[in-house]
């Protein structure tokens, strides 16, 4: 049977219209022993929105109607664009905004079809005209009743553009102002808005852990695991059995040890690293064996695709396994056994892997270490520390060896590293923070990171070499347009990539952020190139990344808490079972980009939950700082405003241009500057400003900021003058009416006449 790719490759060549599935079949001369599984591929590929069902039940190509395919993104305002799905290689991704009354029933997250019915100058315009799949039918809000007894909730998305209205009776137990869970009983149309029933109670905002609980629900995480995932997890116990040793290799004599943080629960990668007899390193990563536990299609296997990853909140995590399994049976504790998947590499004294073994082993870990304790030993030779591991310093000191090593390679080969403070956050009792503290990464968390990066490496070259069927992790090159605004800017700066004309590469980057190591505009400059970048995602096909400067590269290293890793690990042990025939290939080649999307989208629904409850604790925790003052940067210019960072608490707020009154201030896009019309002040990307909380919005989650410079100078303005006496000296008033003073008293009534405005 031929592959989707196949089908679509033949009728772009040999169907000029849309057609029937009959007419299909006959046009591509499908077997008939093929024609149900012919059927079925045509359904998935309208369920991927690459072919489009019209009348008459005709099948077409959407690329050839117009039409694409995406996420439509709502924006408070009612407007909304419609994110592509599939972008041709080499071109740009092109948004298509949808005015309020083309939205049609069409809700924010959903998937749909739009058709494209004009282009303007701000850009492409259409119209939704199919969903193709709901986000979600349950909405996350605030439960009210209005004055006429009627019961309605607020979404707490705000993209979510209509309130929902729920029927009397249909409340549950939820009282004014309480935020539930309200599940859509009827969807909106272009002429009446949703109804809904609320199946579930969250509790008011300020009680403890109810903002966790609705972030979690407004992300459609999965919180508890399904009974039958559960039952399973218990099934397989909590220790090695002797029957799972068979077939494996006996690691448990090698000194092994886990690294990770002091709060870490789940262990999933665990080292093991000796010097050979000609100077070379022996470097073992030993990841837990998931695949061995968790069969595809089994109630696990199918809680975790749907989970996709585990999603970690500053309180809580949501784990991608039940805790039988992601903190017990497949977590390397130390001190009892465990199944692992193993990457064993001989790395010589340049870095360079040149021979490799993965294979199936069981191991006993020795010791859990942490960051802190390693990095006490190695950076900070701390006595107590040393005494405490003092059988593991000469593996810890060859550990930090190769990581030299390995780390001068990979700069030498032009990989990117930000390597910018991160922030870590001290919570209450109450799930409040308390404070904001930089949390840098210390020379053990480079230490793992390197080794995690060099056997992802490893498994990706020796899956692409096999030529197996996998996940692959993709890191495209930026997009041209960008690179050329973005040296638009930085030249602004007095900086270059310095590529000469040249195709960027990540070197060229690198190169840069050790130029600007540092500096005030390090970390906003650094920001903008992360936007200037394509996103890294899943695929079926190695295509590079760009970031690390890997021709291959995957994740095998996380099978405990991301569902990518596990799908690489079994076309591994399928590769040693010699399990990968030519039908098992072509299902994994039909299965592993529908996979790949869904792992993608699930990361990023992850990644934007932590970030949201994040950025809500972070505004609360600012309630009571309205009227302080304090120093940022501008992390963000846009026509509406300043986006800047405290420097003191790392929380980014906006400073709304209307607010910024002493002037009228034009965007100047390609510099990511505002800039003074009178005065020709610039405020600019990376600038350092002092500022002033003026209100903390709960609603919006958004601490609204205030230029302290130009509030200064607005209410210096607006104070009252003393009143003139009525009689002045003719001398006087000659000297007051100068052209120069004269000038100025009336821009000064200009200025006031405008802010009356």
């Amino acid at each position: 049977m031929r592959s989707s790719d196949d089908i679509l490759g033949l009728m772009r060549d040999r169907v000029h219209h849309p057609a029937t599935a009959r007419e299909l079949a006959q046009l591509l001369r499908v077997p008939r022993e093929d024609l149900s599984g012919f059927r079925r591929q045509l359904k998935s590929l309208v369920s991927a929105g690459v072919l489009l069902q019209i009348r008459g039940n005709r099948f077409g190509l959407a690329e050839k109607m117009d039409v694409v395919v995406g996420r439509l993104q709502t924006n408070a305002s009612g407007f909304g664009f419609v994110v592509p799905e599939h972008t041709e290689p080499g071109q740009t991704r092109r948004d298509i905004f949808i005015a309020a009354s083309s939205l049609v029933d069409a809700m924010h997250g959903d998937r749909v079809v739009a058709r494209v019915e004009r282009q303007t100058e701000r850009g492409v315009e259409g119209r939704i005209i199919r969903i193709l799949e709901r986000s979600q039918d349950t909405v996350v809000g605030r439960f009210e009743i209005d004055a006429a007894d009627l019961g309605y909730v607020v979404p707490f998305d705000r993209r979510i553009l209509t309130d929902i209205h729920v029927p009397t009776g249909q409340w549950s137990s939820s009282e004014p102002g309480e935020m539930v869970l309200v599940q859509i009983t009827r969807w909106p149309t272009a002429t009446r808005g949703p109804v809904g029933r609320v199946i579930e109670v969250l509790g008011h905002v300020d009680e403890p852990g109810v903002d966790t609980r609705v972030i979690i629900r407004k992300h459609n995480i999965p919180e508890a695991h399904s009974g039958a995932a559960v039952t399973q997890a218990r099934s397989l116990g909590d220790a090695v059995r002797e029957s799972d040793l068979q077939g494996r290799t006996d690691l448990r004599a090698e000194t092994t040890v886990t690294i990770d943080g002091e709060h870490a629960r789940d262990f999933d990668d665990a080292i093991t690293i000796e010097r050979l007899g000609n100077g070379h390193y022996r470097l073992g990563v030993h990841i837990a064996d998931v695949s061995h536990y968790v069969d595809a299609g089994s109630a696990l296997d199918a809680d975790a695709y749907e989970r996709g990853t585990s999603v970690y909140f500053p309180e809580r995590a949501v784990h991608m396994f039940p805790s039988e399994l992601a903190t017990g049976l497949c977590s390397l504790n130390p001190q009892v056994d465990r199944l692992v998947q193993s990457c064993v590499m001989e790395v010589d004294r340049a870095g360079v892997v040149v021979w490799h073994e993965l294979l199936d082993g069981v191991i006993h870990s020795d010791a859990r270490l942490t960051y802190t304790e390693v990095s006490a030993i190695l950076e900070d030779e701390n006595p107590e520390a040393m005494a405490r591991h003092a059988a593991l310093l000469p593996m810890l000191g060859l550990m930090h060896e190769l990581f030299e090593v390995l780390h001068r390679r990979r700069r030498r080969r032009g990989a990117i590293d930000f390597d910018l403070p991160e922030t870590e956050v001290i919570l209450s009792e109450f799930g409040q923070i308390e404070a904001i503290v930089p949390s840098e990464r210390n020379v053990a968390h480079r230490l793992i990171e390197e080794f995690m990066l060099l056997a992802n490496e490893t498994v990706a070259a020796h899956l692409v070499a096999e030529g197996a069927p996998a996940l692959h992790r993709v890191h495209e090159a930026p997009d041209v347009k960008k690179v050329e605004d973005f040296e638009a800017f930085i030249a602004v700066l007095g900086y270059s990539l310095a590529r000469e004309g040249r195709p960027v590469r990540p070197k060229h980057f690198q190169a840069l952020i050790d130029r600007m190591r540092g500096t005030p505009e390090e970390r906003p400059i650094a920001a903008l190139m992360l936007r200037t970048m394509q996103k890294a995602r899943y695929d079926a096909a190695s295509l590079g990344h760009f970031g690390l400067a890997a021709q291959h590269y995957t994740h095998f290293t996380s099978p405990i808490r991301r569902y990518p890793d596990l799908i690489v690990h079994r076309a591994l042990k399928a590769l040693r079972q010699s399990a990968l025939t030519d039908e098992r290939r072509e299902e994994l080649e039909e299965e592993l980009p529908e996979v790949a999307r869904q792992a993608s989208e699930r990361e990023r629904r992850a990644d934007d939950a932590e970030r949201e409850l994040l950025q809500w604790k972070k505004v609360r925790f600012m309630v009571n700082k309205v009227g302080d003052h304090f120093h940022g940067h501008i992390t963000g210019v846009a026509a509406f405003g300043l986006f800047v960072e405290l420097i003191e608490h790392y929380v980014e707020g906006l400073v709304h241009i209307s607010s910024m009154a002493d002037d009228y201030y034009r965007f100047v896009e390609q510099q990511h500057t505002l800039v003074g019309e009178s005065s020709k002040r610039v405020y600019r990307l990376g600038d350092r400003v002092r500022v002033q909380v003026v209100r903390v919005d709960m609603d919006r989650r958004q601490v609204d900021l205030g230029l302290v410079e130009i509030l200064e100078a607005v209410r210096q303005e607006s104070r009252p003058r003393r009143p003139a006496s009525k009689v002045r000296p003719k001398s006087e008033h000659r000297r007051a009416m100068r052209p120069g003073r004269a000038e100025r008293a009336g821009k000064r009534k200009r200025k006031a006449r405008g802010l009356k405005r």
